[in-house]
């Protein structure tokens, strides 16, 4: 198994299934010139969501949307986005959804669903659902639902990552591959009958919700035990390339120890099954937190008394030292990817 590297110093006619590759991305940020003096936090690699002065709080905001999976979407949208916004320290509260529908496919029972699905994620985390779109859209092979995700913070308690220092640690919240996990048993069942029992594809399946995507309770609760110095969850592209996120939006280098890192049994074994790298699996459910030194202790034991697992990996290093992680005995460099590990098995 290997992560397969995207070298941006060789041209492509075509990118791949994904992420446009960071490299490219940070040359079309950049061209980027905001003057409103309101916007706090703009676009960036790491940057979880936009932040807005509004006098005396911040406002929030995030959009993603859920294409990897037809499985849950609706569910699946409220809470990827309130995840981006709860990692700056915000609570979310307000909730918009464009729900694109495939031509030919869509009936009354599609539509409901996916509705009923946006309310009850949004009733799970007391959002208020407040507007959106509908439509049916040609072309389109199954339903997209793109999110847009609203919350606010008090300015004392916005984490954006500008106070992270070298020597900061950084502690894995959960484990990885949550929801790489989850979609793989959803999406592969059929391929996993026969070698893997029905009970274990039910439990990967619910890694859904247990141990769960969400980490807007985790992320809160670490904010409110000790001042973080950054927040970031990991999605796309897995862990390897959250940790690349996180470093680059600190402004720091990294030092990280692989062994350190938990995976989920059945997570390992799907991984085998498929030939895939975990370390590069879709991996919403997990939380990097950045602290200093001297809170980790306080940080882990905090989060662990409330039944959040949580464990040290690595620390932030100055940035001339470069993004490293320390894996089978040997030092490699942290790289973006071209693609995460599950676009290779999708259809």
């Amino acid at each position: 198994m290997g992560i397969h590297l995207f070298l941006w110093e060789y041209a492509v006619d075509k990118f791949e299934v994904g992420k446009l590759p960071i490299r490219y991305l940070e040359s079309l940020l950049s061209r980027i010139a905001i003057k409103d003096k309101r916007v706090v936090v703009g676009p960036g690699i790491g940057k979880d969501a936009a932040v807005i002065d509004f006098s005396d709080r911040y406002l929030v905001a995030k959009t993603d949307p859920i294409t990897l999976t037809s499985s849950k979407i609706g569910w699946w949208g409220v809470h990827i986005n309130a995840n981006d916004v709860a990692c700056l320290g915000a609570t979310p509260r307000w909730f918009l959804a464009t729900i694109l529908l495939p031509e030919g496919k869509t009936n009354q029972s599609l539509a409901e669903e996916i509705f009923s699905e946006i309310l009850l994620a949004c009733k799970e985390l007391g959002v208020t659902l407040c507007g959106g779109h509908t439509e049916i859209t040609q072309k389109l092979k199954q339903p997209i639902v793109v999110g847009n995700m609203l919350g606010e913070v008090a300015k004392e308690n916005l984490v954006d990552g500008t106070k992270a220092r070298a020597g900061d640690e950084v502690i894995l919240v959960k484990g990885i591959a949550i929801e790489g996990t989850s979609i793989i048993a959803r999406e592969k069942g059929e391929e996993l009958r026969g070698r893997f029992s029905e009970e274990f594809i039910n439990r990967c399946r619910q890694f859904l919700v247990e141990p769960g995507i969400s980490v807007v309770k985790e992320a809160l609760l670490a904010n409110s035990l000790v001042r973080v110095k950054g927040m970031h969850d990991p999605t796309e592209g897995g862990l390897w390339t959250g940790l690349y996120e996180l470093a680059v939006a600190s402004g720091k280098g990294m030092y990280i120890e692989a062994d350190a890192i938990p995976v989920y049994s059945e997570t390992e074994q799907l991984c085998q099954a498929f030939g895939l790298d975990p370390l590069g699996l879709i991996a919403s459910g997990a939380l990097l937190v950045v602290a200093a030194r001297r809170d980790t202790a306080k940080l882990i034991g905090g989060l662990e008394r409330e039944g959040v697992k949580a464990v040290r990996i690595g620390r932030l290093t100055p940035e001339k030292e470069g993004m490293r992680i320390r894996r089978n005995g040997k030092l490699e460099e942290i790289t973006p990817l071209s693609q995460d590990e599950i676009a290779r098995i999708l259809d």
